[in-house]
């Protein structure tokens, strides 16, 4: 799990991270393309990646692909799935099991991306605090079982776990 702030350099780590197993790599793309500010970050992630990886797409049914996979798989990000989740009205709960669940049997190594909302001012209403509990519960379920855990902050990795 590679989690931190905006622009902390966690998507670029966490590609090194999977680039240094035998390709293919999957890249689990969570972010929709539904405006053009996101369409320029998808394009800059594509640009920066190379050759060797494959893509898939997966707004909301994440845990299916992770469990199937074999390919060491990249998920950038789970805080934009999560976003996916809430905006479709799903069972946060249920859908964080079931990544989870997913996680734990897959057999191909897995790097989550996520952001780390939980460092700023409260929000001001209350989605936005119920999303920032979410992604904090979400972050807390992946890191218990993640082999590795690596905190960004102005591009430098702090490893917190390291099993």
């Amino acid at each position: 799990m590679v989690l931190g702030g905006a622009r902390s350099g966690k998507s670029a780590y966490a590609e090194r991270l999977v680039t240094e197993l035998p390709p293919p790599w999957l890249y689990c793309a969570t972010a929709q393309a539904l405006d053009d500010e996101m369409r320029k970050r998808i394009a800059h992630h594509q640009r920066r990646r190379g050759d060797g990886w494959q893509t898939a797409e997966v707004p909301l049914d994440l845990a299916p692909l992770v469990e199937a996979e074999t390919r060491p798989i990249l998920v950038d990000c789970l805080t934009l799935w999560l976003t996916n989740i809430v905006l479709a009205g799903r069972n946060v709960e249920a859908e964080t099991a079931r990544l989870i669940a997913a996680a734990q049997t897959s057999r191909a190594p897995v790097v989550f991306v996520s952001n780390e909302v939980g460092l700023g001012i409260v929000p001001g209403n209350a989605l936005a605090r119920e999303f920032r509990d979410h992604a904090g519960r979400l972050n807390q379920a992946v890191a218990v079982i993640a082999s590795k855990v690596v905190f960004m902050a102005a591009g430098l990795p702090m490893v917190l776990k390291d099993e």
